[in-house]
């Protein structure tokens, strides 16, 4: 390995050890930074001012960091000048968002549509059409967008970026990837539950343990462990809306029968409160709940039971220290969340003691987007170099 080479990467390993400690702390001056890095004084400033000029960080007050001496100036993240793209495919919704690199969401967008009567390749024209006029916005505000996330709802292979079944939306073995071309800048694709349950963990309640229930139409669920996603063998756990709570039950898009996702997903639950779906949503839902209408809330309580039945197994197996219920259970969550809970005690109470707390999410369907967006940004954080080169 030449000099050069090994001095490229010594900076870029420094790079990332003091931007991720800038982060880390909210604000710190250059001489706190060389303390905590080891890293000499000359060598923290120089760093810094290549950051600052590439719009990473920012100066901002002096502070005194000790009794004596001169007073420091604090380094903070910059959420001025760099972008992510958070966006989202779903069965009946499009979204995308912006957020900063000190994670402020400056920009979102979401368009109503059936995706499921839409080839993969129309889906992903209408997705860049609005995401085109996104980064116009962001641009607009002087941000300049360097990557994006796509989410979508199924078993994505991230080396090709091949969503390898959708169920739901028809798509089986759809290259995303290459549809994603046209976009100015990567664009990788990612699982929307795993998604979810990241946004949870940078944007929402931030616990390091839970299992994040995304419930849509189909219904996702992504484990973090220690402040990290698990993601399995080959990148498809979390498949909850297929665990079977019912055998005999009705047929699932899957090819199975009595999944979670026939009793608890959001047409079952439509359905058994007596909607015609495209008629009846989610708010009109609530608002029947909260005038007392029986079939409503008998919906609720049979979705709640079954997905309270799935989530009894899923703890039995990766022993969450929470679980916490986004998308359509976060609106629904008064007149779920009591059931789920029981349901969880009478099934593992015996055995376990206690169970996990049954928690909702304050993001709701706005967590995958989001943790699409953070994706990017946890990528310029570990690597702020490549970025620098751009």
């Amino acid at each position: 390995m030449s000099q050069a080479v090994r001095h490229d990467a010594m900076r870029a390993r420094n790079l990332a050890l003091v931007l991720g400690e800038v982060g880390a702390r909210g604000a710190v001056t250059r001489a706190a930074l060389a303390e905590i890095t080891g890293l000499t004084k000359t060598t923290v400033s120089k760093l810094v001012g290549d950051l600052i000029e590439g719009g990473l960080v920012v100066e901002t007050g002096a502070v005194r960091d000790g009794e004596r001496g001169r007073p420091g100036v604090e380094i903070r993240i910059s959420g001025r000048h760099v972008a992510a793209l958070g966006l989202e495919v779903n069965v009946d919704y499009l979204a995308v968002c912006v957020v900063d690199l000190a994670r402020t969401v400056r920009l979102r967008r979401t368009q109503a549509v059936d995706n499921r009567a839409a080839l993969p390749v129309d889906s992903i024209a209408r997705l860049g059409d609005l995401a085109a006029n996104v980064v116009d916005e962001a641009v607009e505000k002087g941000l300049r967008v360097v990557g994006g996330v796509l989410a979508v709802p199924g078993p994505v292979d991230r080396a090709t970026g091949d969503v390898r079944n959708a169920p739901n939306l028809g798509w089986r073995d759809v290259p995303l990837a290459s549809l994603l071309q046209h976009f100015p800048f990567p664009v990788r694709v990612e699982n929307e539950a795993n998604l979810a349950a990241l946004g949870e963990l940078w944007f929402g309640s931030g616990l390091p343990d839970f299992l994040h229930v995304s419930g849509e139409i189909g219904i996702g669920a992504g484990l973090v462990v220690r402040g990290r996603l698990f993601r399995g063998a080959h990148g498809f756990a979390g498949e909850l809306g297929h665990v079977v709570v019912a055998p005999d039950g009705p047929q699932c898009r899957c090819g199975g029968r009595g999944c979670l996702e026939q009793y608890a997903g959001q047409d079952a639950l439509l359905a058994a409160a007596g909607g015609v779906r495209g008629q009846l949503g989610v708010a009109q839902v609530a608002q029947r709940l909260r005038e007392g209408d029986e079939r409503a809330r008998a919906a609720c309580e049979r979705a709640a039971w079954a997905l309270g039945v799935a989530l009894s197994s899923a703890i039995n197996l990766v022993d969450p220290g929470a679980i916490v219920l986004g998308g359509i259970y976060a609106p629904l969550f008064r007149w779920i969340g009591d059931v789920v809970g029981d349901t969880l005690r009478a099934r593992l109470g015996q055995m376990r003691g206690t169970v996990p707390p049954v928690i909702v999410s304050r993001l709701g369907a706005e967590a995958a987007a989001l943790g699409a967006a953070g994706q990017v940004i946890e990528q310029v954080m570990a690597d702020p170099a490549a970025l620098l080169h751009t």
